[in-house]
Parts: structure tokens; sequence; C-alpha cells
């Protein structure tokens, strides 16, 4: 493993979610059930939607019902604590929550908080599949790209264990999981692949084997060096993308982590005023990822390569791409042999984002972003989720738009980002 401060690893997926966050508390929003789970709405009559954000909460025994024999006592397990909230441990390391589920078991919406203390208390459709795909179809979606809940296989956080063999046997373990979640939904929920992408060798073994099981994708940090891993700069990466532009499989961006947004919010915010501003910049901080590949020159080697900016919204993103038009101009003069197109060019050829509760991007924007690069999310069942009113909200969004390009929104773009056959 690359060599890391162990102390800041050991604590990173402690802090994946706040504590207060799962605290008792927040607001419960009564949900009109029966009126919100009516199915796909006749405006998109013969489109097959694909949500491209949500979260699958990794079920408790999830690593030791599939360990090997000689991990079965060392791998991640769940222990209610005294505070009375369930958290991962490795052996007796706190490996933080178990992620963000604000969606009651009873349908009702936690508000002001990250998630109920206990798994029981939410929604089963967060962990269990055919309630999960009840849910789906309750709210007319028929495809979901899913992403992990918890911090448990966080690289920083495993690479903290001092086990390379027991970390890559978690990872293992998790995208094992994640093809049989996909077989068990009849491929209408794909669990995106997380890979030991420290070791170069091992990397590139389980790349490929998450490949040859069928999984559609990868989500990867924007700053590997932050764990002590070489950037997307190095060499070290080189093969992995090769091996992504040659089968198609796209690497995911969720979020982002190249800025830490608690250092920008004032002192004396309580946890909800935090949040509310933490979220936001989170989701804008992905114009950092987008940048930081286009400035790069690896665009110009893997001319193939595809990348989904996920959990980030939209509207930003002609700002962004206009700012770096500006700048590619103004700094970049001596890369010209090295940049070979524009960033509106490099954003059309590589990346996809997504909206989930915005208006304007959907309404106005698309033209202006490419009708080609948009998706759509609902971040189920996550804090800030586009739940309830997920059929109706489309409506209002796309309902000045063609049917063609509600299609390509809706269905063609994630199909095909990640290669899904519907």
């Amino acid at each position: 493993m690359a060599d890391a401060d162990p102390t800041e690893l050991a604590t990173a997926a402690k802090k994946y979610w706040s504590s207060e966050g799962y605290t008792e508390g927040g607001v419960i929003r009564e949900v009109d059930y029966a009126t919100q789970s009516g199915g796909l709405d006749p405006m998109f009559e013969g489109i097959k939607i694909v949500d491209c954000d949500t979260h699958i909460t990794e079920a408790p025994d999830l690593f030791t019902s599939r360990a090997p024999a000689a991990y079965k006592d060392r791998m991640p397990y769940v222990k209610l604590d005294a505070d009375g909230v369930e958290r991962w441990y490795v052996g007796d390391r706190n490996f933080g929550s178990l992620g963000g589920n604000v969606i009651r078991a009873d349908n009702n919406k936690l508000l002001g908080r990250l998630a109920f203390p206990r798994l029981e208390q939410a929604h089963p459709g967060g962990h269990v599949i055919k309630d999960r795909l009840k849910a789906m179809d309750d709210m007319g979606i028929h495809a979901q790209i899913a992403f992990q809940n918890s911090g448990v296989t966080q690289a920083g956080s495993l690479m903290s264990l001092g086990d390379n063999d027991l970390a890559m046997t978690i990872i293992r373990v998790y995208n094992d999981a994640s093809a049989e979640i996909q077989a068990e939904s009849g491929n209408r929920i794909f669990n995106m692949a997380h890979l030991p992408f420290w070791d170069r060798a091992a990397m590139m073994a389980e790349a490929k084997r998450c490949h040859d099981m069928g999984l559609k994708g990868f989500v990867l940090p924007d700053t590997p060096e932050r764990v002590g891993v070489p950037s997307f700069m190095h060499d070290h990466w080189t093969e992995f993308l090769e091996m992504c532009e040659a089968t198609g499989m796209p690497l995911n961006f969720h979020l982002n982590a190249a800025i830490d947004p608690n250092t920008l919010t004032w002192e004396g915010f309580a946890f909800e005023q935090t949040l509310s501003v933490v979220a936001t910049m989170f989701s804008i901080g992905n114009a950092a990822t987008l940048g930081n590949w286009m400035v790069s020159g690896r665009l110009d080697q893997h001319p193939r390569l595809k990348i989904g900016l996920i959990e980030s919204g939209a509207g930003w993103v002609p700002f962004a791409v206009e700012a770096l038009e500006h700048q590619f101009d103004e700094m970049l003069p001596k890369f010209s042999k090295q940049l070979t197109r524009r960033p509106w060019q490099y954003f059309r050829d590589h990346f996809m984002c997504s909206f989930w509760f915005e208006k304007v991007a959907p309404k106005i924007l698309l033209e202006t972003i490419g009708v080609d690069n948009v998706m759509f999310e609902t971040d189920f069942p996550h804090p800030t989720s586009l739940y309830p009113g997920v059929q109706e909200h489309l409506k209002d969004v796309l309902g000045g738009h063609s049917h063609e390009v509600r299609k390509k929104v809706l269905q063609d773009n994630p199909v095909r980002l990640y290669g899904l056959e519907l």
C-alpha cells in the first residue's frame, strides 16, 4: 500500500457521515403515498427511466455472510453503539455509520437529519432488493445506477487497516454482492464497482474481474493523492484507463472530495445550517473534477474515456465550461499542443452530468449543456433526495421538450454511458 498518514486514514470512514446527523430529532414530512406512487406518467410512455444516482445500503450481514472462512471473524460488522446509533466496525475500529436513509418504513420522509439511528426504522427498499424494486415501480423508475451508502469500503480507511489481504477481500466481497444485486434485480439495479486502487496490479485484476462479472462502471476518488496514491497524472493509472476505454466502462466521480466544504461555513451554525451549505458546495465542487480532467492532457491520451459527474447537478456546467474556455486562452497557451480540443468539446466527448431537484437546468439549459450529456437521478434514499413527487417533477421540467429529448435524458444517455441492455 502507498504511504499515507494512518491517523488521517483511520478517521476517514468515521467522518463519512457526521454523527450529529444520526441523533434523534429532525422533522417528519408526511407523504400522501397513494397519490405519489402511480408509476410511470403517460407523458413518458415508451421510455424506460434510468435513475443514475441512488444508494444501496450495505446489509448488516453483507460481508460476514460472504466472507471466505479465513476472514469471517475479521470482516466488517454492524454494532449498536451506546448512543443508539448503528455503525460499521472492523475489529474494534469504528468505520462510521450505515449511510443516508431518510425514507421511513411508512414512506414518510425525515428532514434535517442524515438518517434514522437504526436501519430497521428506515424504508426496507434501502437495502432489500424486492422492496427497492417495488419502490422503483411506484416512482415510475425502470432501472437505477447505485452507489455505496456507508464508508466501510473507503480506500483510505481500508489502507489504514495495515492488512492488504483483508482490505482487498472486503472490496472483492462488496463487488461480488453488487453482481448478486444486479442479478437479483433482473438487471434493473447496477451497483458501481470499487477497486483496491492503491495497488496497481490488484486494481487491474479486480477491474478485469468486475468487467467479467458484468458490472457496469467504477466509482473513484477525484484526488487519490489525498490517501497517498499517485494522482491521475501518474502512469499508475494508465493501464486501467486504457482498459476502461477498451471496455467502455465509465469512471464515476460521485459528488466531490477535492474540497472540504466544512471549512467554508461560518462558526456557530446548527447542524442543519451547515449541512445546507456543505451539500450545495459538494455538488458545485465537481467543477474542479471537470477542470482537472480537461487541463490534464489525459483526455487526449484516452479519447474514448467516459466520465460520469454524479450527484452534482447540471446548472453549474455552462459557467464552469465557459470559465475554462476563458482560462484556456488566458493561462494555457503553452499547452496548445498537448490540449488538442477546447473545453466544450472535451465536455461533449467525455462527460455526463445529472440533475434531480433542479428546474432551471432541465427547463432552459439542456440545449446549452447538450441533450446528449444530461441524465436524471433521484438520490434515493439520501437526504435531499427527489422524493416524493418524482413523476410530477419530471412532467414539470421536461414537459416543454419533445419526446425525443425526454427519451435521451431519461433513458438513452445513461444506457449509452453504462452500456445497459434494458
